[in-house]
């Protein structure tokens, strides 16, 4: 009798076990199907920010990228991140460090960006940067075409046989000379090209050592603001067939006005614009992305006291319209869940 009991009491237990696995295990699959039912919203804002780094590549400190990305890094912090602002060349040095995993957000201008997208203009001849990603719209960059009275320069025609200051060698600055100088049949060949920043090429110029600086910057950009202020600045226009070709070529370029007034100019000075983006690392997770952003425009504020160009640029209702190059899945599902992806 006592061996029969024990037999039942076996049998039993291993039924309560058999139901208990088969329990964890229907619990385990319902766990998993709520899971995966979350929408990136919902992971978004479950998403532990508090222990991720963010490293925000921006540019030099004399120019606008510098106090906007540093911006960026404070909002993003003040949101529950813990950030860093690094002073880069801009756009050249930043597309590198995105690729490398060094940052992961960073501040690039477009033209440059779908050049190493693609591997044409100044990223002929290697690899496609396949990987690269944007987060939003940024501002856009005023190309600037500066010189002296002296100098007798008052088209893009007259810098042949002229020293010109092209920015730093594969800059976002110099990659705009070139494909500006080549739509009014200029080449390197034309101009003695010096290969500065260009706070360093104006400095270069007071001294009588530069002819004409390109800046491609936000308006008003500081360093051509004192210029105007302390010699007889010339803003060359960036006009006529050459900017035809350009903006047709190249249709990340727009058509535009420096107004009257910016600097020393007393009427609108034609030109044209490329739009900044933000760039944001590829591998980085969708809930991780899709939160970055709702913490830059909850902290909108921050970054709009930054700078005249981002106060006037920098918002959500601009949308991603702008953007040729593919949005990171989180920033697409962002831009969707806010209407401005259909």
């Amino acid at each position: 009798m006592k061996k029969l009991l024990a037999i039942v009491l076996v049998l039993c237990m291993v039924v309560a076990v058999a139901a208990c696995g088969s329990k964890d295990a229907a619990t385990g699959a319902d766990n998993k199907s709520d899971a995966a039912g979350q929408t990136l919203k919902e992971k978004a804002a479950n998403f532990d920010r508090k222990n991720q780094f963010l490293t925000v590549g921006t540019g030099p400190t004399s120019g606008i990228y510098f106090p906007i990305g540093g911006a960026f890094a404070t909002a993003l912090k003040d949101y529950g991140y813990q950030t860093s602002a690094e002073a880069t060349n801009a756009t050249g040095q930043n597309i590198q460090n995105i690729l490398k995993g060094d940052c992961e957000i960073a501040i690039a201008m477009q033209d440059a960006v779908m050049q190493a997208y693609t591997a044409s203009g100044a990223y002929e001849g290697k690899e496609p940067a396949s990987d690269l990603r944007a987060l939003m719209r940024l501002w856009p960059n005023y190309v600037q075409l500066v010189t002296t009275a002296n100098t007798g320069i008052k088209s893009v025609e007259d810098l042949r046989g002229k020293r010109v200051g092209v920015g730093a060698a594969n800059s976002g600055v110099e990659i705009n000379a070139r494909m500006i100088l080549a739509a009014y049949g200029i080449t390197y060949d034309d101009i003695t090209p010096d290969y500065l920043a260009y706070g360093e090429a104006i400095d270069n110029m007071k001294n009588g050592q530069c002819d004409a600086v390109f800046v491609t910057s936000g308006l008003p950009n500081a360093t051509v603001m004192e210029l105007g202020v302390s010699y007889d600045m010339v803003v060359v226009p960036i006009d006529g067939e050459g900017r035809e070709k350009l903006v047709s070529e190249y249709p990340y370029y727009a058509k535009s006005v420096i107004p009257a007034n910016t600097y020393n100019n007393k009427e609108d000075v034609e030109g044209v614009f490329v739009y900044n983006i933000m760039l944001v690392r590829k591998d980085l997770p969708d809930e991780m992305v899709y939160d970055l952003l709702v913490g830059i425009f909850e902290n909108i504020s921050t970054i709009k006291a930054s700078h005249n160009a981002a106060n006037k640029n920098i918002d959500i209702t601009f949308g991603v319209d702008d953007i040729q190059l593919p949005l990171h899945p989180g920033a697409e599902e962002f831009w969707k869940d806010n209407g401005y992806i259909k």
